[in-house]
């Protein structure tokens, strides 16, 4: 499942703050035997897609979260009179921006947006969770650390609940169910390259 000389690049970057517990995770299910199970996560599964995957392939999640207190009508209103109106946030802020490097069914390095210092993209804090960004994302994945199998954009709440669900069965496949699901539902977006193989 996991490199024995995992390589973990800018781990001083705040998008480490979310990285680093689902890195955890995935040490403590890496030590159990094949029929551990983390929240509905079954190690034996797991470890059938990675080894499904390309030779040398990423892996990419990007998880926003809503802001509070966006600027409203009344502000915009105040604005356009002239009137000083501090700017808000943007409406969602990144929590999540990492990059997983799988090589022959192992990952090998992880990384976060961070990393990703492109011309082709924006600073980490003015990235959204559109389509736009989303491609530009992949490009950069793929220019500087291989071509992207699958990647996922959602929200907080989504993620939350993908991550923590437990199986209402012992079906191990239930997690790429659930995750179908919320795609259908329009809650998730699923890029790459492995798509194709489930339409």
């Amino acid at each position: 499942m996991l490199e024995e000389e995992l390589v973990v690049l800018d781990a001083d970057s705040p998008l480490w703050n979310a990285a680093r517990p689902l890195l955890a995770i995935a040490l403590q299910i890496e030590q159990q035997d094949e029929g551990y199970s983390w929240h509905g996560w079954h190690k034996r599964e797991i470890t059938t897609f990675l080894k499904g995957l390309p030779a040398h392939c990423a892996l990419l999640v990007g998880v926003w979260e809503g802001n509070e207190g966006g600027t409203g009508e009344e502000d915009q209103g105040m604005a356009a009179h002239g009137e000083h109106v501090e700017m808000a946030q943007p409406a969602e802020t990144l929590v999540l921006g990492c990059v997983c490097e799988v090589i022959e069914g192992e990952v090998h390095s992880i990384r976060t947006f961070d990393a990703l210092v492109d011309a082709e993209l924006p600073p980490v804090a003015q990235l959204e969770p559109g389509i736009q960004h989303a491609l530009e994302l992949i490009h950069v994945t793929k220019k500087q650390v291989a071509p992207v199998a699958w990647a996922l954009f959602t929200d907080k709440a989504t993620w939350d609940e993908w991550l923590f669900t437990e199986n209402a069965s012992e079906d191990a496949s239930a997690k790429g169910e659930l995750l179908a699901a919320l795609a259908l539902q329009g809650r998730c977006v699923l890029l790459g390259n492995q798509t194709a193989h489930y339409h």
